[in-house]
């Protein structure tokens, strides 16, 4: 974002490896993700203006099922601005346009790149310190302080311990939803009663690699933790993975966050994209991305 440009891209979250520790106390769970973002073609849009109060416009040109957006005034971005507001002690109000372009419930963290944006652009329109927003990103959700700092990181705790993945190339990927949305809560429900979380141990730091097909092969080592109950839950979910997988040039195929957006890694951008065009063309009623993942632009 410019300075005096009001307005910024929120892309898509992408676990590329999803690790998940038991239940604690606290009803939360440890997490151990390598997280990257999505460019252009899988992002949210929003913009703010300054105002007496705060208020949300939401327009859905790329939605399929907005049904699932929810009441406005308990959207993450409005959420985000009065916990901004009332950290730093603004008396100023914002009004934003949020342009929906990412599905709802569909482990890639739409509402909370919505929210890191937002916490960017107050930081920006109101003047206020950039810390107050790394402040009280971790309680508005557990992707929101991963999305706020924008680059390919390792995203642990809770999620509210962020810490670079340097030395990695841009990955050109496919990312695929059926339209099916994939409620967080009942999924991590299912994965405790399931017993999950055993033997749950944190990277130190992710080995830097040079080519996408030597990354590749390090994640297919590693795994998504929530894949199994998400499929459980939505079926559907098993079939996006098979057809990703059968795709010509595919280097690995795997569920995002707690699904149901699934994601297959390719060599080059050209390949990606004649994978679009062909999924695109057999499952037409399917959202479907063809983008290069890495830091968020």
């Amino acid at each position: 974002m410019k300075s005096g440009d009001y307005s910024a891209l929120a892309p898509a979250k992408v676990n590329l490896f999803l690790h998940v520790g038991p239940l604690q106390a606290n009803g939360r769970h440890p997490l151990d993700s390598l997280v990257m973002f999505a460019g252009e073609a899988a992002a949210d849009r929003l913009s703010v203006m300054i105002s007496d109060d705060l208020s949300m416009t939401i327009t859905e040109p790329g939605m399929t099922n907005p049904d699932y957006i929810g009441p406005v005034d308990d959207n993450l971005v409005l959420r985000a601005a009065r916990a901004l507001k009332a950290e730093t002690g603004t008396s100023r109000g914002a009004t934003f346009t949020l342009e929906k372009h990412l599905p709802i419930a569909a482990g890639i963290g739409g509402g909370s790149a919505d929210a890191a944006a937002a916490l960017r652009l107050l930081t920006d329109l109101w003047g206020t310190d950039p810390a107050a927003a790394r402040r009280i990103a971790p309680a508005l959700g557990g992707d929101v302080p991963v999305a706020l700092e924008g680059h390919a990181s390792l995203m642990q705790g809770e999620g509210e311990r962020v810490r670079r993945a340097a030395g990695l190339p841009r990955v050109p990927a496919l990312l695929v939803n059926p339209n099916l949305a994939c409620p967080t809560g009942p999924i991590f429900r299912a994965f405790d009663e399931a017993g999950g979380g055993a033997g749950f141990r944190e990277f130190d730091t992710v080995p830097p690699f040079d080519h996408v097909r030597d990354l590749a092969g390090w994640l297919g080592e590693q795994r998504n933790d929530l894949e199994a109950p998400a499929i459980a839950a939505v079926p559907e979910i098993a079939g996006v993975l098979e057809m990703l997988k059968a795709l010509p040039d595919a280097l690995l195929a795997r569920m995002s966050g707690s699904g149901a957006t699934c994601f297959a890694l390719f060599d080059t951008e050209e390949a990606a994209r004649r994978a679009e065009a062909q999924l695109s063309a057999d499952r037409p009623d399917w959202w479907i991305r063809a983008t290069t993942l890495g830091d968020a632009v």
